[in-house]
């Protein structure tokens, strides 16, 4: 017999929670363990199941799905993100991508996509709502730029180019180890490391570049 797949819901509409748990359901392979309506009760609740899939809307009270994630990846937590939005909008596209995330999923297609997304990550597989498949090729194309203008960027880890992308927000080192969940030090450790691959020399010569490139960092 298959194992079942362990799910948790959170999102903060009780009925949409129902509606989406009732879909779900229906396939006898997925079994949903839990329900959360705001942030920190998913946070909670995921790590005291583990499930195999969080479902995570990005709008929540107390935590948001983004902060949820940080805190999951942060804490080695077993269980894959799929993030739910009822918003097309490209920088948070680009933004749950950066992170890591393998399902985005739009609530206005959720009935149709979201088992196909459960299993897809589970799998280790990314799962995107066919409608934004135009971001996914937006961000292709710019990335494809970026490494033509700058090749040594194809050496930064996703962590790097996670910080190089906030440095372009204007954080300071404490607001990226917040928003990260690390330390000052490991932010500034990580500073110096792109800095050295990107051979940029200076003191403001890395946020010169994040600057100049904002619009391209993926």
């Amino acid at each position: 017999m298959e194992t079942e797949i362990g799910i948790i819901i959170a999102d903060d509409h009780p009925v949409f929670r129902q509606g989406l748990r009732q879909v779900i359901e229906k396939d006898q392979s997925l079994k949903v363990v839990a329900e959360a309506e705001d942030g920190q009760a998913a946070l909670d609740q995921i790590r005291a199941h583990q499930p195999e899939v969080a479902i995570l809307d990005l709008d929540m009270p107390k935590l948001d799905g983004f902060a949820v994630a940080r805190a999951m990846q942060a804490e080695r937590l077993p269980t894959a993100a799929v993030f739910l939005t009822m918003h097309k909008d490209e920088d948070l596209f680009n933004e749950a991508l950066d992170l890591g995330v393998k399902g985005y999923v739009l609530k206005d297609s959720a009935i149709t996509d979201i088992i196909g997304s459960i299993k897809a990550v589970t799998r280790g597989q990314n799962f995107i709502s066919p409608q934004l498949s135009t971001y996914l090729l937006n961000r292709h194309g710019r990335a494809a730029s970026l490494l033509e203008q700058k090749p040594g960027l194809e050496r930064l880890t996703p962590t790097e180019r996670r910080i190089l992308r906030l440095v372009a927000e204007n954080k300071t080192s404490k607001e990226i180890a917040q928003a990260l969940f690390i330390s000052v030090r490991t932010v500034d450790n990580h500073r110096t490391n792109i800095s050295t691959k990107l051979e940029l020399r200076g003191p403001h010569a890395l946020l010169k570049f994040a600057l100049d490139h904002k619009s391209e960092l993926t």
